[in-house]
């Protein structure tokens, strides 16, 4: 059984452009890409928050009240929901003053089980010298 190991990187800011969303959108979208694989063949995707990106995972987004879309908040919990692995990185959380309370840990309120995890950027970068393919956001 082979695993092909995505890794999607999102450094850039939230709303303005589509590109956090599309982010999201592919990492969400990977998990589909199974019924094009080898029987046994798998896809383990991981999504990664650094720099700017992290703000991305601010909980109590307005999207659809400023800007008339949903919010990047619903696309994390959607990606939980789905036990897609959501990494922030630590040492950019504390750059903007930020913690675990201000960001979306978990999507418990719609059923997912796994939560956010806060890491030091080494682990980040451990995971993208460890994945198959890596996706820059």
């Amino acid at each position: 059984m082979a695993i092909k190991k995505m890794a999607f990187i999102v450094d850039k800011l939230p709303y303005k452009s589509e590109t956090s969303r599309l982010a999201l959108t592919h990492a969400i979208s990977s998990q589909t890409v199974e019924i094009y694989l080898d029987d046994g063949d798998n896809v383990e995707p991981v999504l990664a928050f650094v720099g700017d990106g992290v703000l991305n995972c601010l909980k109590d987004q307005k999207a659809l009240d400023i800007y008339g879309v949903t919010s990047l908040e619903m696309h994390i919990k959607n990606a939980l929901l789905l036990d897609l692995r959501v990494l922030v990185c630590k040492e950019d959380l504390e750059r903007f003053g930020l913690s675990e309370d201000n960001i979306v840990m978990d999507a418990e309120e719609i059923g997912g089980e796994i939560t956010t995890e806060v890491v030091p950027f080494e682990k980040i970068q451990e995971e993208m010298a460890s994945s198959d393919h890596l996706l820059y956001f």
